[in-house]
């Protein structure tokens, strides 16, 4: 697998199509960060490791509106890894106009763009979601 993140988002994606209540991922630190920002953010209800040693994996519970439209509507991958993105701290923009948000992974740990952005942190720009 070349992109691990994409994959990630790829999972959640499909998961949410056909209205699954979880998602399993393969385990990574850094996705497991990634997975900690959405749930911060209210995009996931859950997000949490499971398995052991070798068969660890992250289980994501997925958010649904009322209608059962997932709370997720889109997630676009910016960084990949034949093109990286970085933007400065002063450089971070709003998404949608702050109906979405961004993700960052920062010298100081992954954190949304709008905290990074207070922060005046730059850093590799790895999602837009709204």
């Amino acid at each position: 697998m070349t992109d691990p993140i994409t994959d990630m988002f790829n999972r959640i994606k499909n998961a949410q199509a056909v209205n699954h209540p979880t998602v399993r991922i393969p385990h990574s630190k850094f996705k497991f960060e990634v997975a900690k920002v959405l749930e911060k953010q209210g995009y996931v209800s859950k997000a949490r490791k499971q398995g052991r040693k070798t068969r660890k994996y992250i289980e994501l519970n997925l958010k649904y509106h009322e209608d059962k439209t997932p709370v997720i509507s889109e997630i676009k991958r910016m960084s990949k890894p034949g093109r990286r993105m970085y933007v400065k701290g002063n450089e971070i923009k709003p998404v949608k106009n702050g109906f979405g948000m961004s993700i960052i992974s920062t010298s100081q740990g992954v954190m949304p763009g709008d905290q990074a952005k207070k922060k005046n942190i730059g850093g590799e720009l790895i999602c837009k979601i709204w």
